[in-house]
């Protein structure tokens, strides 16, 4: 979904707003592969994905763990960076071929300041961040790996066509062998 049908559809801004704040996001078309943010770096822009599949991972004792997927009609924003002022403990990649909008939050947060409904919208974007962590955690903590994994399909149909299985296992807490079991017994 292009940017312009997303905010006019989830955060109902004018066409006046929405035509400003398309013309502020920057377009890229980039290759599979593509590192979007380094850990340790201090950016703070703004990811939208209009086509295509991206991750944030982090690197642990010489494993790469993936914490979390965005693909279409998906906005990432290094809270860390932008909220915080610290170091991005993650990275991003694309694991496709991907069309992603992007921006530098300072240029955003000025018109934050003086639109309502725009606070709201971004209000329902760190909340909806919030309620997807503590799922992901509460699920990591209380579901099984069968439980888990069905709820991924739930929310990325096509996630096996797109995501090295790899990403995946690291993702849902679980080794590549258990979630081929877990594929296997479907």
């Amino acid at each position: 979904m292009k940017l312009a049908e997303y905010l006019q559809k989830e955060a109902r801004l004018s066409q006046e707003m929405v035509t400003v704040l398309d013309n502020l996001f920057d377009y890229n078309e980039l290759p599979k592969g593509s590192e979007l943010l380094k850990a340790g770096s201090r950016s703070k822009k703004v990811f939208y994905v209009e086509e295509g599949l991206m991750r944030i991972y982090y690197n642990k004792d010489g494993k790469d763990i993936t914490h979390h997927f965005f693909s279409e009609k998906m906005v990432y924003l290094p809270i860390e960076n932008v909220f915080l002022n610290t170091y991005l403990p993650f990275n991003l990649e694309l694991l496709e071929k991907s069309k992603i909008r992007t921006v530098d939050y300072a240029k955003v947060e000025m018109m934050i300041d003086e639109n309502v409904k725009l606070q709201r919208f971004v209000q329902f974007l760190m909340t909806s961040v919030i309620k997807e962590l503590t799922e992901h955690l509460r699920s990591i903590q209380f579901q099984s790996a069968q439980e888990r994994y069905s709820l991924l399909i739930e929310k990325y149909p096509n996630i096996l066509l797109r995501a090295p299985l790899g990403h995946i296992a690291a993702y849902l807490g679980i080794t590549q062998q258990t979630l081929s079991v877990i594929r296997g017994g479907k």
